[in-house]
């Protein structure tokens, strides 16, 4: 089968991992079944300066001619300040060159702040979020749009795609896990001051999950988990809970991790059909003990989640409790998890969006010249 190139256009690398590279990888497996083949392209611009990634992305996009590319948009990967000025140009060369310019829009609000600096920021992340969807061809969005406020009253480029995991769906584990610990996992730990919070919170909840469960085993994964160890040991010190943390994993290891685990709390802000981490609980079928907020709808509510109002430590501790004493509680979340994923959250049913998205311009055009053609027929 020939395979219609597509290109992911992404910026500068986030360090020490890179989700929305993972989230192309990934998206490129499962798409080449729908007759596409994803490359990455990476811009240049904080290596060679602003016209010269331009310059150089005019050149390659010639060869690109009436073809895809997906434009992959964070707040700051195309700027090292968070103000992307910038970026719209890339959609401008690209169209130069007849392509089709498509956004993901992984962040599709601007960072807040109470600063000067952090407002003037705000306004620059808006208008070229609201600059770059008026270019595209098609805009795809990670949670449902009603809850994106900037949209125009008539958005029907406006496609409404959830992410999957960063990590492959588990097979069955043949590790014995009849006589041991009941196991939390937590995949990824934010930085900086948030990670004072979200240890606290983990603390407060694995706690008193402790004191009815017994003895819990808390392992620990993936981005900020070595820096968080001797905090989340400090936490923990003189307690019944074993606290292991792996650092990053492979993404085989990351299933793994979860699926070796009787369920996930996810404490990083509000669950969300956005927020990968969350996603490779649910895609590895666990229940998942979490923060909801504005963001928090479907189909991220068709999984097993038990979630409480964002900051309820008192609210998670008991959801994480109900969960690791009523089996019959914990399977069943389980097995809606397992649903949500197959449904919606598994990287086969998201490329079938993302071909019935990309497909959608073409048709429309192709009636468009039908209709003309008609047109003239008829009036020669």
């Amino acid at each position: 089968m020939n395979l219609e190139r597509i290109v992911a256009l992404v910026g500068r690398r986030d360090e020490p991992t890179d989700g929305v590279v993972d989230y192309c990888f990934w998206l490129g497996g499962a798409i080449k079944a729908h007759g596409y083949q994803l490359e990455t392209v990476r811009v240049p611009w904080a290596e060679l300066g602003w016209q010269a990634a331009l310059a150089e992305i005019r050149q390659k996009s010639a060869a690109w001619r009436d073809r895809w590319v997906l434009l992959q948009f964070t707040n700051l990967a195309w700027s090292r300040r968070g103000f992307p000025w910038h970026t719209p140009q890339i959609l401008k060369a690209l169209q130069e060159n007849r392509v089709r310019c498509g956004i993901v829009f992984h962040d599709f609000a601007p960072l807040t702040g109470r600063r000067l600096i952090d407002r003037a920021r705000q306004y620059c992340q808006l208008r070229v979020l609201q600059s770059l969807y008026e270019q595209a061809a098609c805009a795809i969005f990670p949670v449902p749009l009603e809850m994106i406020s900037w949209l125009p009253p008539r958005h029907e480029k406006a496609v409404f795609i959830p992410v999957g995991a960063n990590c492959p769906e588990p097979s069955p584990d043949p590790h014995d896990q009849a006589h041991r610990a009941k196991t939390i996992a937590i995949y990824s730990v934010t930085g900086g001051a948030h990670m004072r919070r979200e240890i606290a919170d983990i603390g407060v909840a694995v706690k008193r999950a402790c004191q009815r469960a017994g003895p819990l085993r808390l392992v620990v994964f993936g981005r900020g988990s070595t820096e968080a160890d001797s905090a989340l040991r400090a936490e923990f010190a003189g307690t019944d809970v074993d606290v292991q943390t792996l650092g990053l994993l492979t993404p085989e290891n990351a299933s793994l991790a979860l699926v070796r685990a009787d369920v996930q709390l996810f404490v990083r802000g509000q669950i969300s059909s956005r927020r990968g981490s969350a996603i490779a609980g649910i895609a590895c079928g666990l229940p998942v003990v979490c923060y909801e907020g504005p963001e928090t709808g479907w189909p991220i509510t068709e999984a097993g989640i038990l979630s409480v109002p964002l900051g309820d430590t008192q609210g998670l501790s008991v959801a994480l409790e109900r969960i690791l004493t009523d089996e019959t509680l914990r399977v069943s979340l389980a097995g809606r998890s397992r649903f949500a994923r197959a449904q919606y959250f598994s990287w086969p049913a998201i490329a079938a969006q993302f071909s019935a998205c990309l497909r959608k311009p073409i048709e429309a055009d192709n009636r468009a010249a039908a209709l003309q053609s008609a047109s003239s027929a008829r009036t020669r």
